[in-house]
């Protein structure tokens, strides 16, 4: 107990230090469950990390994934989630300026890439132009308005004048990981999904086209540590484990770029 005493007073910037201490302890001396509530897209990650972390520190994850939007709104609603993994940095920092997350307690964890993904092989080099060609039925997207893979895709397709050419052609999932499943199930063409997302799935093969970068908003996607997570050593144990270099090596090889390093 002094030792996570110690934790719990110590300014938050020397937490990566001393909390992946914690993490690094002998599996099960202070085994305990860490609630998460991750953006869809970084799910199949997630379960990488979570396994890694489990086998290093005892600690377990307990996962809950969705959109952007919707988790936050949870949140907001009471959820009892110890840490908040979003697809980007708006919700995060509304959940700080409410009250709900732990002050400075926002770190970016992976930069998304939008990519435009079909499995069947040779449909498209060039995206753009096989989007302005028409020769397709349904074409797959996130909501807009709850995730931010949604949002990033109606950008591009807006700055480049199809958006309104494409509406009776576009079929909307409640988060990417629906949209993902539109296409792989065969109920659009394609869609804008995270390149994540194909990389981590052995299978999926297929035309990928990636959008430009200067097309949308950066997907950078922040966690934050939220009030009930403060007061459970597991939970601020993989916090910090979260920023450690074998965690940001396995988002890296997943498809993400990351930020500098602390």
């Amino acid at each position: 107990m002094t030792v996570f005493h110690a934790v719990s007073s110590t300014p938050l910037r020397h937490w990566p230090c001393l909390l992946l201490i914690l993490a690094l302890l002998p599996k099960g001396a202070f085994a305990g469950e860490v609630t998460v509530a991750v953006a869809a897209n970084f799910l199949p990650v997630l379960k990488t990390l979570a396994r890694d972390f489990s086998e290093t520190s005892g600690h377990r994850l307990r996962i809950s994934a969705g959109s952007t939007g919707k988790l936050y709104a949870q949140i907001r609603h009471g959820a009892p989630f110890d840490l908040f993994l979003a697809a980007d940095a708006a919700r995060p920092e509304r959940l700080e300026r409410e009250g709900h997350g732990v002050p400075d307690s926002r770190f970016t964890y992976a930069i998304g890439r939008l990519v435009l993904w079909s499995p069947r092989p040779g449909l498209f080099d060039d995206g753009q132009a096989w989007l302005r060609r028409g020769r397709f039925g349904r074409l797959a997207l996130a909501n807009p308005k709850t995730a931010p893979y949604g949002l990033a895709a109606r950008q591009f397709l807006q700055r480049r004048d199809l958006w309104t050419t494409l509406q009776g052609r576009l079929i909307r999932g409640e988060s990417v990981a629906q949209a993902f499943q539109f296409v792989m199930t065969g109920n659009a063409d394609a869609g804008f999904v995270a390149l994540a997302q194909v990389r981590t799935r052995s299978n999926t093969g297929g035309s990928l086209w990636t959008v430009p970068d200067e097309d949308y908003e950066p997907l950078e996607q922040q966690a934050v540590l939220l009030k009930r997570g403060y007061r459970k050593p597991a939970a601020r144990a993989f916090y910090a484990w979260l920023r450690s270099e074998p965690a940001r090596e396995r988002i890296h090889a997943a498809g993400y770029a990351l930020p500098e390093p602390d």
